[in-house]
């Protein structure tokens, strides 16, 4: 069953769209993966569903519409958004970032239950919870985002290249958390992701997004195997 379904969506700036009738969907605890080049338009269509840019067609989250929704009510539906450059308060500490993803929530004995589940995925952040984020490492600002977008209890979590920018080592380490935080908590994902290889391990479905429009979808493994996507993305 779908969580989220998008269909017919144009989206842009100004007067510009970047999206021409893009449809894709997200399954229930599922992971869904937008690969694309750089300005195919991928992390609009993030925006997109989270309100954040200009868009007309469908979106349905649960059942229910959202497209004309502000992006603070999706926000309360569920929806948590990890941007690019990771939205990183600089001059708050850790554990007040924390507390900025959960401003929607009213339930303080959950919010005190989910600092400590988000602690305890991302030990690091415990540890430095009193620290000014802005001396963060770029690896733990990156787990500081996904925490963050956590607290709000989400059931869909939209992900806009976590890789970018960080050591090997520490992309291992963030989509390890991933994968355990999809399987243990049923949180679904929405992925954007520009190394290939790492994206469609993660996923179970994924979109090829070209120019503003989606040129194939199927499974990982589907999209994995067509010759096309190996030369391209993954490089073999």
């Amino acid at each position: 069953m779908a969580l989220l379904e998008v269909s017919g969506l144009h989206a842009g700036y100004s007067a510009a769209d970047v999206l021409r009738g893009v449809a894709f969907a997200v399954e229930q605890d599922g992971i869904t993966t937008v690969l694309g080049a750089n300005g195919a338009g991928k992390t609009t269509l993030l925006r997109a569903v989270s309100g954040m840019v200009r868009r007309q067609g469908s979106v349905r989250f649960d059942g229910r519409p959202i497209e004309t929704l502000a992006t603070e009510e999706i926000a309360r539906l569920g929806i948590g958004h990890v941007p690019d450059g990771r939205g990183t308060f600089f001059d708050f500490t850790t554990e007040e970032n924390l507390r900025i993803g959960a401003y929607t929530r009213k339930d303080r004995h959950a919010v005190a239950r989910d600092f400590e589940r988000v602690y305890s995925y991302f030990p690091r952040l415990k540890e430095r919870r009193q620290q000014q984020a802005g001396t963060l490492s770029g690896g733990e600002q990156q787990m500081l985002a996904i925490a963050r977008a956590l607290m709000l209890s989400p059931r869909l979590l939209l992900l806009d290249e976590p890789s970018f920018g960080l050591a090997p080592l520490v992309v291992q380490d963030i989509f390890r958390i991933m994968r355990s935080i999809n399987e243990e908590e049923g949180v679904s994902v929405l992925l954007v992701e520009q190394n290939a290889a790492l994206a469609l391990d993660l996923a179970d479905h994924a979109y090829l997004l070209e120019t503003g429009e989606v040129v194939m979808s199927g499974s990982a493994d589907t999209i994995r195997s067509n010759e096309t996507v190996r030369r391209a993305y993954l490089g073999y």
